[in-house]
C-alpha cells in the first residue's frame, strides 16, 4: 500500500508541471529562495555557519534554527499546501495527504534550506561578514 502511494504520488507530482496551476512550480520556490537569500546574508554578516551544516552538526541550536525556517518559509509552505489541496480536489476529486506534504516540502522547504546554505557560503567567501577596520589617528602616529 505504501509503495503504491509513493508511486502514485511521484507520478502525480511529475504530471503537475504541465497541468493546471503549474505557475506554482516557479513562484513558490522563487519566494522561498528570496527568503533564503535574505537569511543567508544575515547569517554571513553574523559569522554564523551555513544553515544545514549547523542544523545537522550542532543539536543545541537545532530548535532555534528550525524555528527560523518556519518563520521565513512557513507562509510559503502553507500556501503550497493550500494550492496543492485545491489542485487535488479539482484534478483527482480528493486530497492525498502524502502527496500534499511532499509537494509543499519540495516546493518550499527544500529550495529554502539549500539556497540559504549556498548564499551563506558565497557571502562569507566574498567577505560579507568581515569587518573592515579603518586606521585611527593613534595608529598613524605610531607608524611615524
Amino acid at each position: 500500500m505504501l509503495e503504491e502511494a509513493l508511486t502514485r504520488g511521484w507520478d502525480n507530482f511529475i504530471g503537475r508541471r504541465d497541468g493546471p496551476m503549474s505557475f506554482r512550480f516557479l513562484v513558490q520556490p522563487a519566494v522561498a529562495i528570496f527568503f533564503a537569500v535574505r537569511a543567508g546574508l544575515m547569517d554571513a554578516r553574523q559569522n554564523k555557519p551555513p544553515f544545514l551544516w549547523a542544523w545537522l552538526s550542532n543539536p543545541s541550536t537545532r530548535r532555534e534554527r528550525s524555528r527560523q525556517v518556519w518563520t521565513d518559509v512557513g507562509t510559503v509552505f502553507v500556501a503550497a499546501l493550500n494550492l496543492d489541496a485545491i489542485y487535488q480536489v479539482f484534478v483527482h476529486a480528493g486530497i492525498f495527504t502524502f502527496e500534499l506534504l511532499f509537494t509543499a516540502t519540495v516546493l518550499a522547504v527544500v529550495p529554502y534550506v539549500v539556497s540559504r546554505g549556498l548564499v551563506t557560503r558565497v557571502a562569507t567567501w566574498a567577505g560579507v561578514g568581515r569587518q573592515v577596520v579603518a586606521p585611527t589617528e593613534d595608529d598613524e602616529q605610531t607608524e611615524k
